[in-house]
């Protein structure tokens, strides 16, 4: 059996936004005091659940449903529901579009929503989805250093080279589970009604989305490099802060989320930010689709590092975004079969590995025949 490890920790980040019975956005306050839990993300609208740390992604789908059950039970005495679609409704103008109420010690929540306001307008920050949080497990890793470097030189290093992987594979994530191509036309422009089918599978995930609106290069020959050219930016004015950095893939630190305690205290999860909210799925997301995300990372670390060129980067966004289209190339997608193949022969031995693998690869073959995507109704 090859040497890997199906353990570690997960976390699920899951946005929605709540609407009133008419199905508009809810013009009500965040109906939930103070809780880590239970927060907002741009708008006051807008509720994302955040799970304890669990040691297994289903024991995260469990701190996900509770949560998802205690938000339903609040918001059904006010009225209201949550809309389970990454795209939102429809909407009369950017007025129905709070700003998070942050204030006292969390005001500069608020003013960074601001800025991103005057940058980008409010509408892209309806678009919802799924982050999904993983971190080796420290005896894995452990296992993994079969040179007995320094550990913290090392785990960063790891977490690098798979970062680099999975922006070079994010392509794949999004052709497997995009779930987004309607849309109603008051994201086009204030007055219009009525939902469309879209060219994308996926709109946050197309050049539409979520994207600086110039492509950062990074320098990802160590950590304190890599940071280094993120704060270049920053310095520069080109970034408010990290958190302005929109590409699908993340390395974190332990606590508050920084720059300067991931260059000081190391990398202590990678976050993968391209999950559209799947409305067939009971809580906006199959398990199945995270599993296969942690059997990708774990056969990405299998293979051979190679130089993140600036080239490279730009190929990864496109192919990102490329993967959002209805109709993306041919080429991509015969690709993303060539490395599910890949990993079923990786995983040739692990039959519960396999299922996920076939379930995956069936999707695929429907993409492949067009038959994925389909529209789905934003009224039932």
């Amino acid at each position: 059996m090859k040497q890997y490890d199906l353990g570690g920790c997960f976390g699920i980040e899951r946005e929605t936004l709540r609407v009133d019975s008419a199905g508009r956005l809810a013009q009500t306050p965040h109906p939930f005091a103070y809780d880590p839990h239970i927060t907002r993300d741009f708008c006051e609208n807008q509720i994302e659940l955040v799970t304890p740390v669990a040691d297994s992604i289903d024991g995260a789908l469990q701190y996900l449903g509770a949560l998802d059950q205690q938000v339903r039970e609040v918001l059904s005495q006010n009225g209201e529901t949550l809309w389970i679609y990454s795209n939102p409704p429809h909407f009369d103008s950017e007025d129905e579009i709070p700003i998070a109420d942050f204030n006292g010690d969390q005001s500069s929540k608020r003013q960074y929503r601001e800025l991103l306001e005057q940058k980008y307008g409010k509408k892209l920050m309806l678009f919802s989805g799924i982050h999904f949080n993983f971190s080796f497990s420290e005896d894995y890793l452990h296992t993994l250093n079969t040179e007995n470097q320094d550990f913290r030189n090392f785990r960063d290093a790891l977490y690098l080279r798979l970062y680099k992987q999975l922006m070079r594979h994010s392509f794949l994530l999004v052709l497997l589970t995009a779930a987004s191509p309607a849309y109603d036309l008051s994201l086009d422009s204030d007055g219009k009604c009525g939902i469309i089918k879209s060219k994308y599978s996926s709109m946050r995930n197309s050049e539409r989305g979520y994207w600086n609106r110039f492509l950062p290069v990074l320098d990802h020959s160590s950590l304190r490099a890599f940071t280094d050219s993120i704060r270049h930016y920053v310095d520069a004015g080109a970034l408010y802060s990290a958190s302005e950095l929109y590409l699908p893939v993340r390395l974190k630190p332990q606590g508050v989320n920084s720059l300067e305690s991931l260059a000081e205290n190391g990398v202590d999860h990678i976050e993968l930010r391209m999950f559209d909210l799947n409305p067939d799925a009971p809580l906006g997301i199959d398990g199945r689709d995270l599993k296969f995300a942690h059997l990708l990372m774990l056969y990405l670390l299998s293979l051979p590092d190679f130089d993140f060129t600036l080239e490279l980067q730009a190929q990864a966004v496109q192919a990102h975004q490329n993967a959002a289209l209805l109709e993306p190339d041919a080429e991509l997608l015969v690709r993303g079969e060539e490395v599910i193949a890949d990993m079923e022969q990786f995983y040739s031995d692990d039959e519960h590995a396999l299922a996920v693998l076939t379930f995956e690869h069936d999707k695929l073959n429907s993409r492949k025949i067009g038959q994925a995507v389909t529209d789905y109704d934003f009224n039932r």
